[in-house]
């Protein structure tokens, strides 16, 4: 190389000595016939992983598949919810109708993009702030608070209450169309402030794209139901008000259970004319208010011991906050440890793009760093500290999980996790992960976790918010969360 520049001399050299490395030929044949992560997984490490946990939710209920779209952060947040109604309701499994949840966050995402919008009017179109609105602003991704502010304001359905669409399934085309509505309200809107518009007329004119954002909405995913029936078989243990509740008949004789009988006494819940807010307040026994996001983000411009707060990113105007606390990763894995205890999962996220040996056949559900071997493959050393990744951008939260259970080692400190992904019962193992806690470690960093899980000491950082640091989506702390990545 002469005067920064590659030369075809030095680069043909190189080649014509490539083969000469038998080293060189395998890593070639491999790679080129199966891609790398095939190719680069050890499997004397990979099977060293078994799906055993001494600490493991007994009714996780049944794996979701969020398919073609973005709300990993949806199906993580709601099926850690689902346990409490599993637990109220005596059954062994049940769902929440994500496809209610992703009308309500795309109507709140519009209207509060629109807001910033307004309140940025005054900036340049092509200014950093206006573009992360316009680029980011009606994507799917989101956080564990843009769910619990849809379920503290819109509440919650079942499934079959709000069944899935082919755009709720794959969001792509529904996105473009709302995108391009969003864009155009945001070039009236500042244009309307250009001309001396007041802010009441502002809200005038964006209360009406936000109706016809309504009407995309009713059209790609059926209107949400203001009102609904529930009629559902129970266990004999559901907690709901007995005057709802009656008795499946014939009642199963005495004995039958140990026979081979029938099936152990089950009753009827109907409960008629629900809101979706009182479901979620009768059979969801949730605080949505009641979580700390804690988060694990070693950057070298980002101190532990203090939380940080996005800019312009919350969904629900007035709705629960997007903050996090960053701690070392120690009160992460006890808050998650001693939440499983409890019988309670949780939601978490990493960046499973990875060392993710995802489309190989044999153990491709394990996620764990000494399990794939680049390193090797290629004979370059491509290791980083997890402090250098987020500086540089190597890493970020791209994907939201639930922790269903752990194995601890000899020490105390947990070994492996059980994780429960939203990609269907044929991804991984029967729709579950496992992860080292090393894997975790370096690629993961965010747990949503009750109160009671989280130190007295930092419960009073937390609480304290007029002490928050305000950062930009695109600094540091923004890109290592994935802002407008996480899905």
């Amino acid at each position: 190389m002469t005067d920064g520049n590659i030369s075809c001399s030095w680069a043909d050299g190189l080649t014509r000595d490539f083969p000469k490395e038998r080293a060189n030929r395998v890593a070639r044949n491999s790679v080129t016939s199966m891609d790398v992560m095939a190719a680069a997984r050890d499997i004397s490490k990979m099977r060293a992983y078994t799906d055993t946990y001494g600490i493991a939710i007994p009714k996780t209920g049944d794996i979701t598949n969020q398919r073609q779209s973005g709300r990993c952060w949806m199906f993580s947040a709601f099926n850690a919810l689902r346990q409490e109604t599993i637990k109220f309701l005596d059954v062994d499994s049940f769902e929440f109708s994500q496809a209610f949840g992703m009308f309500y966050d795309k109507l709140e995402k519009a209207n509060s993009t629109l807001e910033y919008i307004i309140q940025t009017a005054d900036l340049p179109v092509d200014s950093r702030e206006v573009q992360e609105l316009l680029r980011n602003g009606m994507g799917d991704g989101g956080f564990y608070p843009f769910a619990m502010s849809i379920v503290r304001k819109w509440g919650l359905v079942p499934k079959d209450a709000m069944p899935e669409t082919a755009c709720s399934r794959n969001s792509e085309q529904m996105d473009s169309q709302l995108e391009r509505l969003v864009r155009k309200a945001a070039r009236a809107l500042r244009a309307q402030a250009d001309q001396g518009a007041t802010v009441e007329q502002l809200h005038k004119t964006k209360e009406e794209f936000v109706l016809q954002v309504h009407q995309i909405l009713c059209v790609c995913l059926g209107e949400p139901p203001v009102t609904f029936d529930l009629e559902l078989k129970v266990g004999k243990d559901c907690k709901a008000d007995a005057s709802r509740l009656s008795p499946i008949e014939p009642t199963p004789k005495k004995g039958a259970e140990k026979d081979g009988g029938d099936e152990k006494p089950a009753q009827i819940l109907r409960d008629f004319g629900l809101t979706p807010r009182e479901f979620a307040e009768r059979y969801v026994p949730v605080d949505p208010n009641g979580y700390v996001q804690l988060v694990s983000i070693p950057g070298s411009k980002m101190p532990y011991g203090k939380v940080y707060r996005i800019k312009r990113i919350d969904s629900v105007l007035g709705g629960i906050k997007v903050r996090c606390l960053n701690v070392a990763p120690e009160y992460l894995e006890d808050a998650s440890v001693a939440s499983l205890r409890d019988g309670n999962p949780l939601a978490m996220a990493c960046d499973v793009m990875q060392q993710f040996p995802r489309r190989i056949e044999d153990f491709k559900y394990v996620l764990s760093t000494d399990a794939v071997d680049v390193d090797g493959l290629f004979g370059i050393d491509l290791s980083m500290g997890r402090t250098d990744m987020i500086d540089l951008c190597e890493t970020c939260l791209t994907h939201a999980m639930t922790f269903q259970g752990v194995e601890l080692g000899q020490d105390g400190r947990p070994r492996a996790w059980r994780v429960e992904n939203s990609w269907g019962k044929d991804t991984g193992k029967d729709g579950y992960l496992i992860m080292s806690n090393d894997w975790f470690r370096l690629y993961g960093g965010e747990v949503d976790v009750r109160r009671s899980y989280v130190p007295n000491d930092l419960l009073e950082i937390w609480d304290d918010e007029s002490k928050d640091v305000e950062v930009e989506p695109w600094s540091g702390m923004g890109v290592a969360l994935g802002v407008g990545r996480r899905d």
